[in-house]
């Protein structure tokens, strides 16, 4: 499977959205990333359903919706009808996992789970086997443009190995500080879609760094 690029309208100009999104749609990138948080879970606002239905309007490519919030639970359905392919709930924020997971597929979505930098990747053990993707926040959750933590090749590895015997199909999904200084690594170790925001949005010719992050190799020398 050739890997995934997700960039995160977190990063792109609000003032342009359509823009942003179209440019996107004509790009080789793979799915939208989208960001909701609440101010609780994460110490950030961002948007929530008009925004999502919005984006859906326009968007060509599946929206990978990840919820930084408390009680997931209660939007699931929500969000689903809004536009959501994948829905991403944390971890740390759901008590009853395996019931939320159930809870998303029932909407119609794919179902992924999100792990903070500090969360160990083997609390996934019993869940692993219900789940279309895994999240590793490779920087801490709520806002964009934060140094990459390291230990994340780790978690990856661990996970990719945990995967390969329980479910191999798992999608592993990185966000945080992801570029292509370090894609190939991140590849290497056992990645598959790659979020990325700022190292998109920021650049002169975006549709060029999509470009440049789906074709590369873990197996070249170049990244």
């Amino acid at each position: 499977m050739k890997h995934i690029i997700a960039p995160s309208i977190l990063a792109a100009d609000f003032a342009n959205l359509q823009r942003d999104i179209e440019m996107i749609n004509a790009s080789e990138a793979d799915w939208f990333h989208v960001d909701v948080m609440d101010g609780v879970f994460v110490p950030n606002l961002s948007f929530g359903f008009p925004v999502l239905e919005a984006v859906k309007k326009y968007a060509t490519k599946p929206l990978d919706v990840h919820l930084m919030i408390v009680n997931p639970d209660q939007y699931i359905e929500r969000f689903a009808q809004a536009g959501a392919a994948i829905i991403t709930v944390h971890y740390e924020a759901c008590t009853h996992l395996h019931r939320t997971i159930q809870a998303i597929h029932l909407a119609g979505c794919k179902a992924g789970v999100a792990l903070n930098p500090h969360t160990p990747i083997i609390l996934l053990k019993d869940i692993i086997a219900d789940l279309d993707l895994v999240l590793i926040m490779s920087v801490n959750p709520g806002f964009g443009g934060q140094k990459f933590i390291p230990n994340t090749f780790n978690k990856i590895s661990e996970l990719k190995a945990l995967a390969l015997r329980l479910n191999p199909e798992l999608i592993i999904e990185v966000d945080g500080g992801v570029n292509l200084q370090n894609i190939k690594s991140l590849l290497a170790a056992g990645a598959d879609a790659f979020v990325a925001g700022s190292a998109i949005f920021a650049e002169l010719y975006p549709v060029q760094v999509i470009a440049d992050m789906k074709n590369t190799n873990k197996d070249s020398m170049e990244a």
